[in-house]
């Protein structure tokens, strides 16, 4: 039986190296990570894997781990008490993390026992408050929290709740996040699910990461912000994501037919016998009947949100024209 505590710091290398021994049952392997394993175990250690998820651990839990620790010998052994308001305090920080919560206890615990002269001392809400560090969420910049809180970021920027995504950013910023990165996410949420029915949201979270690079942090939170309030209230919508979705889908599967002659960048030195390109311009309302790809599906579908539902009636109308069906 083999046991490896934090796995995710093993390479691809050395987590390939376990993999015959695995494979032929010459050793049982049990392993333990904080991260994803997802992404911080080899896919092929994986599927040979059972996982099994520790949650974190409930309040009552936290509450009586800290009441033990201070009456237990091998703890801190009655020499100090702690009140209701402190004690409820590191479980609340703690996040369901025993380490975290035992972390937080001595260091108060060591604070109260230099200044007090009672005997026991009693730890106080002060002593709890002064003995975090600065970041009191849990986050990890490389691990669960890191994606579980960008993720619950972009979700409630879709949603539309600002309340929400403005807490998620805060978290984020103040667990150490690269505000950039924020900022690129911000970009792509913008392309994606807002799109054309507010097109002016893609310029403004490019605007937010320039201004995040110009200025640096603290105060590039305020643009972050500013992007992340915008994109949260503006109307949604995902049809050009799905468009091209669908449209690299068929071209994967084999859909490309010959591009039309007149389309060609060298199309006049065939001699003159295909078709001319229509130059839209020539015409009126600058749209042409011509084909641009022969038997195309239909790939764009506009919403009835924002500025996309003026597109609703105009992209019919131009197909219309376009294929030659209607003037």
């Amino acid at each position: 039986i083999v046991f490896l505590d934090e796995i995710h710091r093993f390479s691809k290398a050395q987590q390939d190296a376990l993999l015959p021994s695995v494979e032929s049952g010459g050793i049982l392997l049990i392993a333990a990570t904080t991260e994803n394993p997802s992404f911080a175990v080899i896919a092929p250690l994986l599927s040979r894997s059972l996982l099994v998820r520790l949650e974190p651990l409930s309040r009552d839990a936290i509450s009586d781990l800290i009441r033990k620790a201070i009456v237990e010998p091998r703890g801190l052994g009655s020499k100090v008490e702690i009140d209701d308001a402190a004690l409820n305090r590191i479980v609340e920080v703690s996040g369901g993390d025993a380490r975290r919560a035992l972390t937080v206890l001595e260091a108060a615990a060591s604070r109260v026992l230099e200044l007090s002269t009672s005997s026991p001392a009693v730890i106080g809400l002060e002593d709890v408050g002064a003995s975090l560090e600065s970041a009191l969420v849990r986050y990890d910049r490389d691990g669960d929290q890191h994606y579980d809180t960008i993720s619950a970021f972009i979700k409630s920027v879709r949603g539309s709740d600002a309340d929400a995504a403005i807490h998620y950013l805060a978290r984020m910023l103040e667990g150490g996040e690269d505000p950039r990165f924020i900022a690129r996410r911000l970009i792509l949420l913008a392309a994606e699910d807002i799109g054309l029915a507010d097109p002016t949201a893609l310029s403004i979270a490019v605007a937010a990461h320039e201004s995040v690079a110009l200025i640096g942090m603290p105060e590039g939170r305020i643009p972050l912000a500013e992007a992340t309030v915008y994109l949260a209230l503006a109307p949604k919508s995902n049809s050009a994501y799905l468009a091209i979705n669908q449209a690299i889908a068929d071209v994967k599967n084999g859909f490309a037919p010959t591009i039309p002659a007149s389309l060609r960048s060298n199309y006049l030195s065939k001699g003159g016998t295909e078709q001319a390109y229509r130059y839209p311009h020539d015409d009126p309302n600058s749209v042409v009947s011509q084909v641009y790809v022969e038997g195309v599906p239909e790939y764009f579908t506009p919403k009835s949100s924002g500025f996309e539902k003026g597109l609703v009636d105009r992209w019919p109308a131009l197909k219309r024209i376009i294929r030659g069906n209607g003037a």
